[in-house]
């Protein structure tokens, strides 16, 4: 086969007990624009044990075809058997493209899929985009720290493969009008050198909303002064209904848990409302909330990168703006 032979965007809907990530749903609008402009569909791989009833939700969200395994085998997330089912759909249908979320599961398959299917993989993606005139697919990612951001091609293998991470694209709305196909692949699984069985599913218990599903997002920076200050900001959040995140230099300051990093080496966010609070507004950290719907930046250095991106920037002392806003925010609500 050649090149032109391989047809069709494929997006990996990432499944936990019966229910779907976000980045699925995300990944499967960015694919109808992608689609679009080669003028083909969007097909959805989907796999796990009783999960054909997600293929509605699928359909309903854009995708065209859902080609599903379902199978005991993969009730639980393991490396190989999801291996073996992906690359028997990628190998059977051709694919140009397959797009993974840049989650701990994606990150884990996708560059095993393409190993064995011998084709290259972007991570972390944060723009994905069609030539207009060569149609060749356009994968662009951070690189060198941040400091530039590199587009890559993929002109003499296929299909092309990308990791995007969640919270950069955005899901199209749900219509349960649509119709679309759904097929069940009939595969059977090898148990090779590779396989493994889980003995114990041990969940971790948190009562914080992840960040990347937060509406508000109150966000400290180095600027905060020391881990103790933080209990300034969720005042803030809570009088908002929102959620505390913070900056890299805050995580390896050890101040806040590594989940509720935002950055390029973190997490992207999009909330409705961002608060960044002694944020200077380094590249790698815009890479990760620059898409919020409405930024206030507080930081006494009026030089700060982060007015650049902010609807609202305030100059001063967030010690004493942070309780002021707070109390302002509460009294609104008494009255």
């Amino acid at each position: 086969m050649t090149i032109e032979d391989y047809k069709g965007v494929f997006t990996f809907a990432q499944q936990v007990h019966g229910e779907l990530s976000n980045v699925s749903l995300e990944l499967i609008g960015k694919a109808r624009d992608l689609a679009q402009d080669l003028q083909t569909d969007v097909s959805v791989i989907l796999l796990g044990h009783n999960v054909s009833h997600l293929a509605k939700d699928l359909i309903a969200f854009g995708a065209d075809h859902v080609i599903i395994i379902d199978d005991p085998v993969l009730d639980e997330y393991r490396t190989e058997p999801y291996t073996q089912g992906v690359t028997a759909i990628i190998e059977s249908y051709k694919p140009e493209i397959v797009l993974f979320g840049a989650t701990a599961i994606g990150r884990d398959l996708a560059p095993r899929v393409a190993g064995r299917i011998h084709t290259g993989l972007t991570a972390d993606c944060t723009s994905l985009d069609i030539d207009p005139e060569s149609k060749e697919f356009r994968m662009t990612r951070p690189a060198f720290g941040g400091n530039l951001m590199a587009t890559i091609i993929c002109p003499d293998h296929r299909p092309s493969m990308a990791t995007v991470r969640p919270g950069v694209m955005v899901k199209e709305l749900r219509d349960d009008s649509r119709e679309g196909e759904i097929v069940n692949f009939d595969y059977t699984f090898e148990e090779n050198q590779c396989w493994f069985e889980i003995e114990e599913v041990i969940k971790k218990v948190s009562h914080k909303i992840d960040i990347t599903q937060a509406k508000v997002l109150v966000s400290g920076g180095r600027g905060m002064g020391d881990a103790s200050c933080f209990e300034m900001l969720q005042g803030l959040a809570d009088a908002l209904g929102g959620e505390v995140s913070c900056s890299r230099a805050v995580v390896d300051a050890g101040w806040q848990p590594k989940e509720r990093q935002v950055g390029q080496t973190g997490k992207t966010v999009r909330p409705q409302l961002y608060i960044a609070c002694g944020i200077s507004g380094a590249i790698q950290h815009l890479a990760g909330m620059e898409e919020s719907d409405y930024i206030v930046a507080i930081n006494k250095d009026p030089d700060a990168p982060i007015f650049n991106v902010a609807d609202v920037g305030i100059v001063g002392d967030l010690h004493r703006i942070v309780p002021m806003l707070t109390e302002k925010i509460l009294a609104s609500r008494q009255e």
